[in-house]
């Protein structure tokens, strides 16, 4: 089985998109509005049309079997309004991707967004995993390490700030793929810049703290092939080492896995030199940041399954572990 770790619904119908646009509205208003959940009508046949025709499509074209499939995470908007706009946003979109899920049992498995808020306690985002978890099925969620989109106003990553969080991933044992959303930050492009420099931010974040050492069984995921992390890791271990925190792998590499959302060969490749096989999870992020076809090669940039193919260093066992193994460990209650 190949399992994809990284699918958001980013062709979820329009409906969606007009409920955030009427708090946007409202907001504009009064910007201390407190919004209740109230209702989205989407059809099963909407939910159905937007996925068969687009994300099932490329599955079937693509040869992967399964997705683990999250709301979309440009839209998450933690920044905007107040902790009850972006909690009763998540709530509908977390219910919009059990409703994909509960369409299509056999290709899409379930992971939330949390109703994130900037500098605002974790205490709705630990009720949202719980009800995700314990209620829908859930197998995961998307940590955001910077609600503010790009002028990161809450506490770096390693920082009490966070540890009740941390401690409900472990007592729930699930794991979190650190994901920002739009970047607000005039000077970040969300998908490229923002994304990548948030990934290895929060790498370092982790690297720099205790969180590892306080929760030896907690488990992150960094998208986007780690950022910028797996090209430096010589800076990274020379940095630990000279920080007095040891040997970089035995410090990280027990909790912290990298996706293969890397968009071309060579990038592949070098992921697949530096950082252990133990560490990858295969992904591709479709349908997301990159849409386009490649002139090179004549093939999609998010197609990544033929990057872990067109590898001639990996064994067959490894590419196993990539494309399953490695997954169902990290996801210990992926049950498909």
């Amino acid at each position: 089985m190949i399992i994809d770790c990284h699918g958001h619904y980013t062709t979820a119908p329009d409906a969606l998109g007009a409920y955030r646009d009427a708090q946007r509205a409202t907001l504009k208003e009064d910007p201390t509005h407190q919004f209740d959940k109230g209702m989205i009508h989407i059809t099963d046949d909407q939910i159905r049309e937007s996925i068969i025709n687009n994300q099932l499509k490329l599955q079937q074209e693509r040869g992967t079997d399964v997705t683990i499939f999250s709301p979309r995470a440009s839209w998450m908007g933690h920044d905007l309004g107040n902790a009850s706009t972006s909690l009763a946003w998540t709530e509908q979109c977390n219910d919009l991707i059990k409703r994909v899920c509960d369409l299509f049992p056999e290709n899409f498995v379930p992971v939330c967004q949390l109703p994130q808020s900037p500098t605002i306690t974790m205490e709705n985002s630990i009720r949202e995993l719980e009800r995700c978890v314990l209620e829908m099925g859930f197998i995961g969620c998307n940590l955001n390490p910077d609600p503010s989109g790009g002028y990161w106003k809450d506490k770096p990553m390693g920082d009490a700030f966070w540890y009740p969080f941390y401690e409900k991933m472990v007592e729930l044992d699930v794991p979190a793929m650190i994901h920002v959303s739009g970047a607000c930050h005039p000077c970040m492009h969300t998908t490229s810049s923002y994304y990548l420099g948030a990934d290895t931010t929060a790498f370092v974040h982790l690297m720099m703290s205790d969180v590892l050492k306080d929760f030896p069984t907690i488990k992150f995921i960094i998208p986007h092939g780690g950022g910028a992390v797996p090209y430096h890791w010589g800076r990274f271990r020379g940095i630990a080492q000279d920080m007095g925190l040891g040997d970089l792998d035995e410090r990280m590499l027990n909790n912290i896995y990298f996706d293969t959302c890397v968009y071309h060969q060579d990038g592949i490749d070098m992921l697949l030199d530096v950082i252990p096989t133990k560490n990858i999870l295969f992904a591709s992020e479709m349908i997301g940041a990159v849409r386009g076809i490649d002139p090179r090669t004549g093939h999609y940039y998010d197609d990544t399954k033929r990057y872990i193919d067109g590898n001639t260093k990996l064994t067959d066992e490894q590419r196993t572990a990539i494309f399953e193994g490695n997954i169902r460990r990290v996801f210990p209650r992926l049950a498909i």
